[in-house]
């Protein structure tokens, strides 16, 4: 996996010594509320270290799940994703094969403070020079944080789906310049 700085942030792999804190933020409701269909909470260090194994088999050495750090202090404060995501609802017939999601969820702790836009810009930056074309980003129509995350690091609303995740979202998408 690619280490990828930015002037405050280390965006590095997540190591088994940070089980903790994915179980810290990773239980939250807050965090969680706007994830997936039937948001689900983490209970338990097992579900932490079954979420850390599926992180690594991401890294296809473009696509991946980074652990995000202050880069002076290597403080964690939250998580970018780069996967292909899934498609679902009336697209199913279509061909998504190779679309790539761009998320985040960071620590509440850290929110508010820039660090999602500037981390998830960092992993765009990534994206487009290994070759991606196409990143979309979903998100729960009510997830206005996220959304202007998305504005924030240059994608553009292209309306309401329900082609991911079996549920409807608001879709954003980055092209390569």
């Amino acid at each position: 996996m690619h280490r990828l700085r930015t002037d405050r942030l280390l965006l590095r792999p997540w190591y088994v010594t940070d089980a903790d804190f994915i179980l810290d933020v990773y239980s939250r409701w807050d965090v969680q509320r706007y994830v997936g269909v039937m948001p689900w909470m983490m209970a338990s260090m097992d579900d932490a270290f079954d979420r850390l194994t599926a992180w690594n088999l991401i890294d296809d050495g473009v696509r991946g799940v980074w652990a995000v750090t202050e880069s002076d202090s290597g403080k964690l404060l939250g998580t970018v994703v780069l996967k292909y995501i899934p498609a679902s609802g009336t697209n199913l017939a279509v061909d998504l094969a190779g679309e790539t999601e761009i998320g985040w969820h960071f620590h509440p702790d850290a929110w508010g403070k820039g660090y999602a836009s500037e981390a998830a810009s960092a992993v765009l930056r990534h994206a487009f020079a290994h070759g991606l074309e196409r990143i979309v980003a979903v998100t729960n129509p009510h997830n206005l944080a996220s959304q202007r995350v998305c504005e924030r690091i240059g994608m553009r609303h292209a309306g309401v789906t329900d082609a991911y995740y079996d549920t409807r979202c608001d879709l954003f998408v980055a092209t390569a310049a």
